[in-house]
This record gives structure tokens, sequence and C-alpha cells, in this order.
């Protein structure tokens, strides 16, 4: 049933007492919940891989059975940040964090906490060196050290339920925007925030949003980039997941603002919960009268369609992204003419990424001053990024802009894993470049990241310890891009491909001192001539590492020898003589039956040691990680 504005608000004066002990704290109702515990367990993809629906089902099995209906409130939420400890479950109001559950413990909280009050320390999340118990989820160096705009529902609210969101001052924005403020207003104070755009390039909002008011076109549109495609960024997904009616309330703003009726959600297929609860979240908002024709009856008009992507990383352009939308083959488009111009349909459009969009309403309602009052001078706001390989906490990390690198590694993250030191890490997924170790202290921020050759992007940060061959991660990226190129530009299509051949031969011993620097000319040759930010951006993981890891291409060059052990081709592996015992696992384990017996007989031993006969090995590792007393070595 449609809804009026003073419908609104009494949903959210009425979902705000149902819901008052949990997430952001307390509501300004003077009433509390008639629940006396909340179960929220997280539905993020990495948690519902690991059975979080069936811990779900089993909490309201033992619930249900137990007679604790009018008790306890169970919600399945978006991601609550902390991949590395999932599936995760937190019971309010004592916010109890318990990690890595399985349906095994559902048992335990259920007749301990839930029936009689006491936290089950066993399960409680543990931090640190030491495992020490930490009870609440706030209460950790990886929550604490955060400040959440953009994720500020994700973990917080039930995805699925429209009255949550609106609970947490969900559309008041929007209501705001078309009752008390007019179009050029709106973009006032988008532009007096300073947010830029999070999905790579960093363009003010603002602007983008006046260029396509100020265009000429009896048709506009609102368009939300939602195609996530580098390796290891999962921000734009986990917001979708965990808090999508923000997209949908941002995107209608958007259209007020423009002048636009009609929006469109690209997103990949490959997100199928995502793109479910986006169906559950625009459904919903339809039958309350939040989207399609008089809009809570005041007069405006805005819809939103979801397109699905096949996964094609160029549909992240966003010409190729329009072309996709219209039905054909995603492939960018020379610009000008801009999108605002001459965007979808031939119209001028309005684009903008997932992240960005997640911004809007909390700045309409709360004001210009207070979103530019985080981050720098250039940069203002949050970032969030999906922080990933060789880190302690694997999850989302919201930040002011500014933060220092070494700030997210080693207080938010955790530091590196199995006393490790830290190398190197990469911003920006393909098009961005990677920072050494001895720039952790650079601030993240786009003029900072961009002054070290490497880039914000849409938020991927990996980290890579001192296992990590540098020429390889170059090579991986690379490998990424020529696969993803969509072939329309030569530059592209076939400097690519030219470029990793000649990074493959590093990698394989076979080239020499001339191919570094016809690499570095190459790369700087794409850059100039291709189509695309995809291909102008592709050389930047190979120039970053050539500038500051040069010394690893010349040992790769000159001595044919990979220093981290990893070039397949440049890999030796012996056996320390002294050391081998003779127990023969290596040889029992060798699939290529390269492993033979000597005659030698270290002092302190009874059996002859091994040998490898290095032109059978096949270069596996199997004998190394088979050998127990540290014998075998690779370089």
């Amino acid at each position: 049933m449609k809804k009026t504005v003073q419908d609104i608000n009494l949903i959210r004066e009425k979902t705000q007492s149902r819901i008052a002990m949990r997430g952001h704290g307390s509501f300004d109702t003077g009433e509390v919940s008639h629940y006396k515990r909340q179960v929220l367990i997280c539905g993020g993809t990495g948690c519902h891989s690991n059975k979080s629906s069936q811990i779900l089902a089993e909490f309201n099995r033992q619930i249900k059975e137990k007679g604790l209906e009018n008790d306890v409130l169970t919600v399945m939420t978006g991601c609550f940040g902390l991949c590395a400890a999932g599936p995760v479950v937190i019971v309010y109001p004592e916010g109890a964090f318990y990690s890595r559950m399985t349906v095994e413990d559902v048992t335990e909280i259920v007749d301990e906490h839930l029936i009689k009050g006491n936290i089950v320390e066993r399960l409680l999340h543990e931090e640190g060196e030491g495992k020490e118990k930490v009870v609440a989820l706030s209460d950790t160096n990886f929550y604490k050290k955060q400040t959440r705009v953009a994720l500020r529902n994700c973990g917080v609210i039930d995805p699925e339920n429209i009255d949550e969101y609106i609970a947490y001052d969900g559309y008041q924005a929007l209501i705001k925007a078309l009752t008390t403020m007019d179009r050029q207003e709106v973009i006032d104070v988008i532009l007096k925030s300073g947010l830029r755009g999070r999905g790579g390039a960093g363009f003010p909002t603002g602007r983008k949003w006046q260029f396509t008011k100020d265009a000429v076109g009896d048709i506009k549109y609102v368009c939300c980039n939602a195609d996530e495609g580098d390796p290891g960024a999962f921000m734009d997904r986990s917001v979708l997941e965990g808090d999508p009616h923000a997209v949908l309330e941002a995107m209608s703003i958007a259209g007020y603002a423009i002048g636009a009726t009609q929006g469109y959600i690209y997103v990949r297929a490959e997100y199928p919960i995502a793109v479910h609860r986006l169906k559950v979240a625009i459904k919903q908002a339809k039958e309350y009268g939040l989207l399609g024709e008089n809009v809570l009856g005041l007069g405006f008009n805005f819809d939103i369609e979801i397109r699905l992507g096949a996964g094609a990383f160029v549909c992240g352009e966003e010409t190729a992204l329009m072309t996709s939308i219209e039905g054909n083959r995603g492939e960018p488009r020379p610009r000008p003419p801009f999108p605002a111009i001459k965007g979808l349909f031939g119209k001028p459009t309005l684009l903008n990424n997932v992240e960005t969009y997640a911004n809007v309403a909390q700045i309409i309602l709360k004001g210009a001053d207070w979103f530019s009052s985080f981050g720098t001078e250039k940069s203002k706001g949050t970032k969030v990024f999906a922080l990933g390989g060789k880190i302690n906490n694997t999850g989302l990390v919201e930040i002011p802009m500014g933060t220092p690198l070494r700030k997210v590694i080693e207080d938010i993250g955790g530091g590196i894993p199995n006393g490790k030191k830290f190398k190197a890490a990469q911003t920006g997924g393909p098009s961005g470049g990677c920072i050494p170790a001895s720039l952790i202290d650079t601030p993240i921020d786009y003029e900072s990241l961009i002054s070290i050759g490497s880039m914000m992007g849409s938020g991927g940060l990996i980290v890579m310890d001192e296992d990590n061959c540098m020429v390889d991660i170059a090579k991986f990226f690379l490998e990424f891009t020529v696969d993803e190129s969509c072939g329309k530009c030569t530059a592209c299509r076939v400097g690519t491909r030219r470029l990793l051949e000649l990074l493959t031969k590093v990698t394989e011993g076979t080239a020499t001192m001339e191919t570094l620097d016809e690499m570095e000319k190459l790369c700087y040759y794409i850059k100039d001539n291709s189509l695309c930010g995809l291909g102008q951006t592709a050389p930047n993981p190979v120039l970053s590492t050539l500038r500051y890891f040069r010394d690893e291409y010349i040992a790769h060059v000159k001595d044919k020898k990979c220093p981290a052990g990893v070039c397949k081709k440049l890999l030796q592996f012996k056996i320390d003589k002294d050391k081998c015992i003779g127990c023969g696992m290596c040889a029992r384990n060798c699939p290529a039956s390269c492993i033979s017996k000597t005659d030698y007989i270290a002092e302190g031993h009874k059996l002859p040691s091994y040998e490898i006969d290095s032109t059978k090995c096949v270069k596996c590792g199997a004998c190394m990680a088979n050998c127990k007393f540290h014998a075998i070595s690779k370089g």
C-alpha cells in the first residue's frame, strides 16, 4: 500500500521501538524493544558460503522449540565487515560477538545466552597474537579505528525489510529534498561536500550532477555502476547485500536533482545475493510509493530497473556499461561527447558507482560540512576498501581519507600472518600500482596515491609479504587485463598482449636488460593511445613494480633467479645433504620420480641422503612440503 510522508514517519517510530537495542545505539523514542534479545546473523556472500543460512534456520528451529518466539528476534543482516571471522553472530543487548560459528554451536548459545543470560566465552571472537577474547564487535581494533558512513547499516539492519532501513532515517533525505529543497540546492550540497566518485577516477560528484542537470534533453537517466570487476574487490557487492535501499534512495535524489524519471542499476550476474536483495528492495519501495509515479504524493516520478551484466570487466567503464544496457556488445565509445551530454540511448545520463551513492543520503541529511569534516583538503569523506591478501583481518574497511596505509595494515588489518614482513600493497586493482614497504606511511587519498604511481581505484587493497614475487604480481594483473580487453582499440588489444609476452620472458629467464627498456616504452604507448580507462591504466602494475622493485626484475634477467622463489621456470629445488636424515619422504611423494639416494651419509645420521635430478624435476614443490626437517630449499 502506497504511503505518505506521515506514514513513513510512523513506520520509522514504530520500527525504532522494535529494534531499539541494536546496532547504532538507542533511539530517541523513550521506548524499549519488547524483545529481550536480538540475534543478528551475517548474510553476506562470505558467511553465506559458510552456512550462515543454516545457522539462522537452526536458531529459528530451537527458538520455536523452546518457546522463545516472543522474547528473541533473529535477523539475517548484510556483511559485518570482518570476513576473516565469519560466520559471525551478534547477540544484543550485550553485543556479544561470536565468530567462526557452526550450526553445532547454536545449541550452546540458545541454552546459555538466550535462556540463562550467560555469554558463551568459548565462542567469543579472539584478537591479536595473544588470542584475547573480545566481547563486543565495536571493541575490536578492526572496528574502533574505522568511520562507517557508506557501510553504516551493513550488519545492522535486515536488508530485506524496508521498515528497518526507514528506522535508521531511511528515505528521510529523499523527503527532505522533495519537500524543502529545489533541484539546484540538492546539487549545491553535493558540490560543497567535496564528495568525489568512488569508482576510481575521483571526479567531483557534484560537478557531474551539475553537468547532467544543465544538459539539454527531454529525457534524462540515472545509472548505477555495480559492475565491480577488480580482483579482490567486494565493496559494492557488500553495500548492495547489506543496505540496498541506500542506493535506491540516493538514485531517487539524483533523479530529482537532474530532472530524470528513470534509473538503471547495472550489476553483474555473479552477485546473486545482491541481485536478489535489490529486487526485494525495489519491490518494497514501489509498494510503499517510494518509487514509481507521484512518489509519496509529492508529484515526483522516478522508477528503477535492474540490468544484469555478464561479468565483462570492460563494462565497468561508463560508456561500455551504457552500451551494454542498450543491449549491445559492451565496448567503450570515444569521448567527448561525455555521458552527461550524450549517454544512455543518446540522452544526458548521470552515472555513479554504488559506494558514491551510499554517501548521498547522509550528506543531504547531515549537511556538506559534516561530510567534509572527514578526510583531507582535496579528498573529503571516507573510503571503503576490501582488505585482502597476506593480512590477518581480511574484510571490509571504511576509513577517513588521508589515513596512513600503515594504520590500515598494522592496526585495522592486524598485521601480516606468520611473522612475515610486509612487502607491498596493491591498490586500484588491475588499474593500480604496487606501494612498497618504504612508503607504508603514505596517506590514502587520491592525490597521494597518484603521486607514487598508484591510484585509489574502486577500493581493492591487496597486501603482499616477503614470499610474493613482484614480477609475478605484475604478470597476474596484466594477464587479467589482456583477457578482459574488449579488443576495440589496437593499443590495448595488441599492446597489452605484447607487453605480457615480454613480461613472461622475464619470469622465464629468457629476457635481457633491453627487454626491460622495451617494456617501459610500450607501457607509455599503451597509456597514451588506448581508447578507455582499461587500456590507459593496464600498464600501471608493470610500471610501479619496475619503479620500486627493479632489483627483482634484474635478478630475473641477469641472475636467472626469482628471489621469492615463485616463478616456476626459474625455480630449482635442492636438498642439503647435511640436513637430510634419509627418511625418503621426499622421494615417495615426488610425482616425477626425480629424487634418489646418494652414497653420502651426513655426520650423526644413519641413512644416506637424497638428491634431486633437476632435469626431471617438474617443480611442483611436493618434496619441500613433505620434508619435516627443512632440508629442502628453493631458489
